[in-house]
């Protein structure tokens, strides 16, 4: 039950005072990773210098995680409910997921997007997608947000939870971290595409079990049986590998086509489809249904994380 309860004091901050606005700790991290980059880079092989980022980064933290979370839990019962533990877990946990952040750029997108302010919902998609959205249409907005909720719930929520439920307290700020460099230094640019290789290897690597758990919870917590379609003949066909599985999944038990060719820094991308064949067209309230479906998929997950603290 400690478990259960480290993940309501998690999400009962994140829904009350959602992401902080200040000293938040990642944003620290972030200037770390910025000062690791401009020190190794120059000295090293590209290659050779992210992988050395990469530890520098994570593993301290990772280590000092251990330390802390051992102070709390050492000699504690299983079946004990321990409390101090629970209160300190779940603000790190809250600190590491962004649930209410993700709710809230989408909403961001949806509501002027339904009054048809174009120019506003245009401006808002921007700040949670890659792609170019000057020229994108009313479908071209809510197919971006769309897959920017779906993506990033498994990201921003459910990959956190999962490190933490198997990791406690190390193991979900390894997963942080690794995915703030992953964002950070993942880009197959000239400046990142041999430094960041390492970190968007390892963030691949972290989330390879979340992700299709993500796929998974997607499916039957929507319409199931098009989920599972979809997932199996598509996930494969989109470039990244535990992206495929969840906006797949997610497509389909939203009965929503999605994917498809967008404009990235310029340049033309050809996406493939995902969805059911004849799916409706993603419009705003698409947006607002994949809200819905992270929202039911993480009543799901703390369900049955209740019951396995009933269990033992």
């Amino acid at each position: 039950m400690t478990l259960f309860l480290s993940v309501m004091v998690a999400l009962i901050l994140d829904r009350v005072f959602a992401e902080p606005r200040r000293w938040h700790p990642l944003v620290g991290f972030g200037k770390l990773a910025d000062w690791l980059e401009k020190i190794l880079k120059p000295r090293c092989e590209g290659y050779i210098a992210g992988v050395i980022a990469l530890a520098l980064a994570i593993a301290p933290f990772t280590f000092l995680a251990w330390w802390f979370e051992s102070q709390w839990s050492l000699d504690s019962e299983p079946s004990s409910v321990n409390y101090p533990y629970a209160l300190s877990a779940g603000v790190v946990l809250y600190l590491a997921i962004g649930w209410q952040s993700l709710l809230s750029h989408a909403r961001a997108v949806s509501e002027p997007l339904k009054i048809g302010d174009m120019d506003q919902a245009r401006y808002a998609v921007s700040m949670i997608v890659s792609r170019d959205t000057d020229g994108l249409n009313e479908q071209g907005i809510a197919v971006a947000a769309t897959e920017s909720v779906l993506e990033n719930g498994a990201d921003a929520i459910f990959s956190a939870l999962f490190w933490f439920i198997v990791g406690g307290i190390p193991g979900v700020v390894m997963y942080r971290l690794s995915n703030t460099l992953d964002a950070m230094w993942g880009y197959r640019n000239t400046r990142f595409i041999k430094f960041g290789w390492a970190a968007a290897r390892f963030d691949d690597l972290l989330n390879l079990i979340p992700a299709r758990l993500t796929a998974f919870t997607y499916a039957v917590s929507g319409k199931t049986l098009c989920a599972f379609h979809c997932w199996r003949l598509q996930a494969n066909t989109w470039k990244s590998p535990n992206a495929g599985p969840v906006m797949a999944s997610g497509a389909g038990a939203l009965n929503v086509s999605l994917g498809g060719g967008a404009i990235y820094h310029g340049q033309w991308q050809d996406r493939p489809s995902l969805g059911p064949e004849f799916g409706s067209p993603a419009n705003a309230d698409t947006i607002k249904q994949a809200c819905g479906l992270v929202n039911r998929s993480l009543l799901l997950w703390g369900g049955l994380l209740f019951c396995y603290g009933l269990w033992i």
